[in-house]
């Protein structure tokens, strides 16, 4: 597959593939007992331009599209959960809505923050009662004046507690909602009437802070308005297109690590006089993981270069990330199952991997969503979800 890929984004890959074995795997029991990134690391993540990779150039990143982007991000998807998504947050559904339908004036003020590190970004649409119903969502932003007063609760939302900048989704017109009455807002730390609320404990993804943002009569001008008021749901949506393709990428590169060491772990582990590698049954276990792989990768490729053309899709990035987070998780599955009682313990990273990928059926739309996606377009329906 390197025919697909030009010299500078292979250099890019490879630049990358060397940081994540040198640099961020040696470091991934420390990260996984701590629940934090050392600052030495982020520095030099920040050096070598991570934060930025999607960014256009004139705003201070790289520029290297969708397709660039999932190369990188199929290389992140080796290290751990910590380092891949604060990097993927801001490369992604982060600084995506700026990208997309900001002002030039926003772009100017953020993007380059964004892109340098010195900005960690936050995208605020999930709340207690609207998970998968984006739509339905109860945040509220009322204007008055040249300010909106902002109300709500959101929650599960990724680095939450680290965000110096979010993009928040809040109702402006209860009757339209999806058809123009969801507005998308910037809020900055600090900013009187904004809080952290409690910060969830998870099953894996340690390291990677999920929590409540509140919102108290919050007052944000009415220059933060990404786009014009009641575009909102619009801006959520293309954004989420955006994060399933890139996540699908980071799930392929997970599975190939997982492949990696089943595949070593199976060649030195004997049994009954021989290595398990001989036995069919693990055999068959590594072939199906393999050509899963391969699939997930020609979904996630062909999209991206669709994306860079400008061309829709909505459809085919909700397919690849639909069979990419479940690939990931069946490969998982057979790789604790090869490594036996090993991959049961935490001696090997089998067991946090396992754990890890779970989170990937649920982000950006679990996997129900996904398939009423794909199913609408199948049947031809018009509108989308909540509409």
């Amino acid at each position: 597959m390197d025919f697909l890929i030009p010299d500078d984004l292979k250099d890019l890959k490879n630049m990358i593939r060397s940081f994540v074995r040198k640099e961020l795997m040696p470091l991934e029991e420390e990260v996984e007992r701590s629940g934090k990134i050392p600052e030495e690391t982020l520095q030099k993540m920040r050096e070598l331009g991570f934060f930025g990779l999607t960014i256009p150039v004139e705003y201070g990143g790289s520029g290297i599209g969708a397709f660039g982007y999932c190369l990188a991000a199929e290389e992140l998807g080796w290290a751990h959960a910590a380092f891949k998504t604060i990097c993927g947050v801001n490369n992604g559904i982060g600084s995506k809505p700026i990208v997309l339908d900001g002002t030039e004036e926003q772009k100017r003020k953020y993007l380059p923050k964004i892109a340098s590190g010195e900005y960690i970004t936050a995208f605020a649409l999930s709340e207690p009662g609207a998970g998968s119903d984006a739509a339905n969502i109860s945040t509220t932003a009322v204007r008055k004046g040249d300010k909106y007063i902002i109300n709500g609760r959101k929650h599960f939302i990724t680095n939450g507690p680290l965000a110096h900048l979010v993009t928040v989704m809040a109702v402006t017109n209860k009757d339209r909602r999806a058809r123009g009455g969801i507005t998308a807002f910037l809020v900055e730390k600090g900013t009187p009437g904004f809080s952290v609320g409690q910060i969830h404990k998870t099953m894996g993804s340690h390291g990677v802070y999920h929590s409540e943002l509140i919102f108290d009569h919050c007052e944000v001008p009415a220059e933060n308005v990404i786009g014009q008021e009641g575009m909102g749901f619009i801006t959520a949506m293309k954004t989420l297109d955006d994060g399933r393709l890139t996540l699908a990428a980071s799930c392929v590169g997970t599975a190939e690590r997982l492949v990696e060491m089943s595949a070593e772990y199976a060649k030195t582990r004997i049994t009954f006089g021989k290595p398990i590698a001989e036995r069919q049954a693990i055999q068959w276990m590594l072939a199906d993981s393999a050509t899963e792989i391969y699939a997930a990768k020609m979904m996630v490729y062909a999209t991206a270069i669709r994306y860079d053309r400008g061309e829709r899709i909505s459809t085919e990035a909700a397919m690849a990330k639909l069979y990419a987070s479940e690939m990931v998780n069946r490969v998982a599955d057979r790789a604790v199952q090869i490594h036996g009682g090993m991959g049961w313990i935490q001696e090997l990273p089998v067991e946090r991997i396992y754990r890890d990928v779970r989170v990937t059926r649920l982000y950006e739309g679990t996997s129900e969503i996904q398939r009423i996606i794909i199913a609408r377009s199948v049947l031809g329906l018009k509108g989308g979800l909540g509409e």
